[in-house]
């Protein structure tokens, strides 16, 4: 369990000190998809939250979320669920969960009047 926290941790200690991160870096978006049926209930498949306290990841930036990834796995944020579900994720998965929920498009728009 010990090496297998290390190698979760080290894409988010990477990125903390400066390394660089491709968009979708080695992920597979349509891995990422797959996965992402462990993480529907909270944030949904489609990226956009089910839950008020579940941020929307539809979107999101990878290089963040492979941070807070690494730091829930790490123990440095804690949440009861994340916490959880992060420590059992390999860097492979983090890699493709990340590419997918990142090359979801969204838009914004205003409200209408």
């Amino acid at each position: 369990m010990k090496y297998r926290r290390i190698a979760i941790v080290a894409p988010a200690l990477a990125l903390c000190l400066g390394a660089a991160v491709p968009a979708h870096a080695d992920g597979d978006p349509v891995a990422g998809r797959k996965k992402a049926i462990r993480c529907q209930n909270c944030h949904g498949l489609d990226g956009l939250s089910k839950l008020p306290e579940a941020p929307n990841l539809a979107g999101q930036n990878m290089t963040y979320m492979i941070k807070q990834l690494g730091e829930f796995a790490a123990g440095v944020r804690k949440d009861p669920m994340m916490s959880l579900v992060a420590a059992t994720l390999t860097p492979g998965d983090i890699a493709d969960l990340t590419a997918y929920y990142s090359s979801i498009e969204i838009t914004v728009a205003p409200p209408a009047h």
